[in-house]
């Protein structure tokens, strides 16, 4: 399960038809090869596609960004290439330590 990863993964949810998912594939090559340690799952979705539906998906490309599993921000039908490096910032950024009182 994509869920059961560990470290940042980049889980992208589109088709091969999808012409938001063909313009967003330069900004999201660019983006990954700034991170180059980033798994990058690019999911065929579709009707009936459970996994989509399990995140939410409705719009293609949705990209998830998911570290230790949890998914920590998403960018929908992208259209810059900052909003990808944010997710990906996200997800390699080590979290700031949280003290509770």
């Amino acid at each position: 399960m994509i869920e059961e990863i560990r470290g940042p993964v980049a889980v992208e949810f589109g088709a091969d038809w999808c012409g938001h998912c063909q313009a967003a594939q330069p900004l999201i090559a660019a983006a990954l090869a700034r991170h180059p340690g980033v798994p990058h799952l690019k999911i065929a979705d579709g009707k009936g596609r459970p996994l989509g539906r399990s995140f939410g998906v409705k719009l293609w490309p949705t990209l998830v960004f998911l570290r230790d599993g949890h998914e920590l921000t998403r960018a929908i039908r992208p259209t810059d290439g900052a909003t990808i490096m944010t997710g990906l910032d996200a997800i390699t950024t080590n979290a700031a330590s949280v003290t509770t009182t």
